[in-house]
């Protein structure tokens, strides 16, 4: 009976997928690189050749060639929304859903919903879109990539609050870079083509400095590419290549080491096309009752951020990490462990290296690889 259920539900599963909308990203290396111009182009293209396309949401920064580009193609109204005493807009997913056009364009994918939205998320419309069975076209800049978070905070200085999981990529029929040189977009800056005159000196001396701009061109090809090989290997099933079936990240309840390990794990699952699980050993100092209020509010946000990036949850309650992490690997077929750098103090040097050793050789006896994160 249960094989009966598992069976329909496949054939239901395939029968939606096959319903679904198609999705189109382009990525850039930041604003101004003309993402929201050649969804437009590309929107008028489709308009004449007769295919029903609507524009759900675009936001033109006033810029004069993207406003030009606007006209001719049909809108669907935003929503007005109240929020803090004032009257915002937002894009109306349930007008788009009504009108139900064959493609409808969608700007800043990362954008976080007002209040009182459908979605708290811009990227979760799109998906509700997709499923039933609007086709999607969307642009993000490279910044906003949750897995790059770590890396575009290490060249810029900033921390990016507004960010999409790689699992929204990894979701695209097709990503596509709109690609400027350094040169290129300082200069697209400097005419005011980008922000207005009053912020252009600020941003020259901060985010579109040179050496950054480069740094960033360089992540958004690297993107692009990788989801372009993942496409190919996941298409062409013959010739993929699984390095690793399943990895796993051991976390504990501190905040910026473990996110950086989940992004970075998942990271790594994308480019072995792996999946990936999170494990957190819950000792009995860290018991429900006695772990400190902002370390309990730091695994729920970790542990959210992991489900986000597609990994699985696991939540063990032992005082003997190594045999949870042993007993893990065993019962899920893990082959790849990954792990942050312990902590070593005078006081705790000898018993950290003797369990760390433990581990490690436990590891090898099992021929799982073990990487230490930094």
């Amino acid at each position: 009976m249960e094989d009966a259920r598992h069976s329909a539900q496949h054939f239901l599963d395939l029968i939606k997928e096959s319903h679904r909308g198609k999705f189109k990203v382009y990525i850039g290396m930041s604003a101004g690189v003309g993402k929201t111009y050649r969804m437009l182009q590309e929107a008028h293209q489709l308009l004449e050749a007769g295919v029903d396309v609507r524009i759900g949401y675009v936001e033109t920064h006033a810029r004069a060639e993207t406003e030009a580009l606007v006209g001719g193609l049909p809108l669907v109204p935003r929503r007005k929304l109240f929020y803090k005493g004032k009257e915002l807009e937002e894009m109306d997913v349930q007008q788009i859903l009504n009108i139900h056009p064959e493609i409808v364009v969608v700007d800043e994918l990362a954008h976080t919903n007002i209040g009182g939205s459908i979605n708290p998320k811009r990227w979760q419309d799109v998906m509700q879109l997709l499923d039933a069975g609007i086709s999607v076209i969307s642009a993000v800049n490279i910044q906003h990539i949750e897995g790059l978070n770590d890396q575009v905070q290490h060249i810029t200085g900033v921390e990016v609050r507004e960010r999409i999981p790689d699992s929204v990529l990894a979701m695209a029929d097709e990503v596509v870079n709109i690609d400027l040189t350094a040169e290129e977009l300082i200069t697209r800056l400097k005419a005011g083509k980008i922000y207005k005159p009053e912020r252009i000196r600020m941003a020259l001396s901060n985010f579109f400095r040179e050496d950054n701009i480069l740094q960033l061109r360089e992540l958004a090809l690297r993107e692009v590419m990788l989801r372009v090989e993942k496409k190919v290997e996941n298409e062409i099933t013959e010739n993929a290549v699984q390095l690793h079936d399943k990895l796993l990240a051991v976390i504990d309840s501190s905040e910026k080491k473990s996110r950086r390990l989940i992004r970075k794990t998942a990271r790594l699952a994308t480019h072995l096309n792996a999946g990936f699980l999170v494990l957190y050993v819950q000792r009995d100092s860290e018991a429900d009752d006695r772990i400190p209020l902002p370390n309990q509010r730091y695994l729920i946000n970790n542990l959210e951020l992991a489900r986000e990036l597609g990994g699985e949850i696991l939540q063990i309650r032992s005082n003997h990490l190594i045999e949870a992490v042993i007993d893990t690997c065993l019962d899920r077929k893990i082959s790849l462990v990954c792990m942050c750098k312990p902590e070593f103090s005078l006081y705790s040097l000898f018993i950290t290296t003797f369990r760390f050793k433990r581990l490690l050789d436990r590891l090898v006896r099992m021929n799982i690889d073990l990487i230490v994160l930094s």
